[in-house]
């Protein structure tokens, strides 16, 4: 098969359709209406392939590009995952064949990449998580932690030196945020980095572990309080070589196997100023994990809202979302309460009155634990 560049689809959509369209194996997972006779209206049928007919939503460019990943991904991933998670292997070729498919860093716009759609990206992840979650992790880590945050926050000297060769797969990246003792906890984070004032570096030490790719990795993003910002939490640039950084795998996973994982040993590593990422600070987890669920299931609900107005609902649509913002919303109301600590229950917070409302609600609306509805 011909091998595809997401690029290609960006910017020349014209030649990717005429040399490079291969009919795909996948079911097509459109809602098709069906007509009652007595009955002139069409009425939508439920698919559980695509339970909203999310792919109404999606664009002529973001289905080219999902096909043409999920041929790749097909052909070239999934012959080799079965050996490659029985022996704890990764095949670090697989990063430049990724760079060279235009996947790497997909939605950010210059520098090499191909600069697509949110949706598409998030279409691209989906597909190599359809042959495993180790592959997916090997280019999400090098896209979203690694690639991401230096196009977000670094200066352009930053992006021009690391995006082009990160995006071709050129060097390998890895994110440093867990640690043995307080997992991926920032407000115990014990990496520190001291700002040496006559020579204008930072000195990192501190360990960070699980990490994906960090074995192989050419550049790590590393997070830790510095002593020069009040010890908010920085984001750094390391490199393969540096003094005193070592980067150990870990070994006996039974999960992820196929992708290389280990620690980020930094013992007085020192860099440059230059490699401050200077457009950032502090991490949060609590909150972003609400406003992340919050989020997604409005989404739900709006597109629920408009299948209804168009004629294509189906009872089954109306079920998830009910179900899922029920459960959702109490989950949340509790997170809510134990931020509050001992002020949670009190009245004149609020809060404790809609997570006793929502326990009853959960039960009458969404019936979670008593009712889970058959989509096969």
């Amino acid at each position: 098969m011909a091998k595809v560049s997401i690029r290609s689809v960006k910017f020349a959509r014209s030649v990717v359709r005429r040399f490079y369209m291969t009919p795909c194996r996948c079911i097509s997972t459109a809602s098709e209406p069906i007509v009652d006779a007595q009955d002139s209206k069409p009425k939508a049928k439920f698919n559980y392939r695509d339970a909203l007919n999310l792919d109404s939503q999606l664009t002529e460019e973001e289905i080219l590009i999902r096909d043409q990943f999920r041929a790749y991904c097909q052909d070239k991933l999934m012959p080799r995952i079965l050996m490659a998670n029985r022996n704890e292997e990764f095949d670090k070729n697989i990063i430049p064949e990724m760079g060279s498919l235009g996947v790497l860093g997909p939605t950010i716009k210059g520098y090499g990449c191909a600069g697509v759609s949110s949706v598409a990206y998030g279409l691209i992840a989906r597909e190599v998580e359809r042959v495993d979650s180790s592959y997916r992790s090997a280019m999400s880590v090098q896209s979203s932690l690694v690639m991401h945050p230096i196009n977000e926050y670094g200066t352009d000297e930053q992006k021009e030196k690391y995006l082009p060769k990160l995006a071709r797969g050129e060097l390998i990246g890895c994110f440093g945020l867990t640690e043995p003792n307080h997992g991926s906890d920032p407000s115990s984070m014990e990496t520190r980095a001291k700002y040496n004032k006559s020579r204008k570096t930072y000195t990192l030490n501190g360990t960070k572990s699980w990490i994906t790719n960090s074995p192989i990795a050419d550049v790590f993003i590393v997070w830790g309080k510095s002593e020069a910002h009040n010890n908010q939490i920085k984001g750094f640039i390391l490199e393969k070589g540096m003094k005193g950084l070592t980067a150990p795998q870990i070994h006996g996973k039974f999960s992820l196997r196929a992708s290389v994982t280990g620690q980020i040993s930094m013992d007085e590593v020192e860099i440059p100023e230059e490699n401050l990422l200077p457009h950032v600070t502090g991490l949060k987890k609590k909150l972003a994990d609400m406003l992340t669920e919050i989020t997604i299931g409005l989404q739900a609900c709006i597109q629920v809202g408009r299948l209804k107005d168009a004629g294509k609902v189906t009872p089954e649509m109306i079920s998830l979302i009910k179900r899922n913002s029920c459960g959702k919303a109490l989950d949340i109301s509790r997170q809510a309460r134990d931020i509050l600590g001992g002020n949670g229950i009190s009245d004149e917070y609020h809060i404790i009155r809609h997570v006793m409302n929502l326990e009853a609600v959960n039960t009458y609306e969404g019936m979670l634990t008593c009712c889970n509805p058959d989509v096969s």
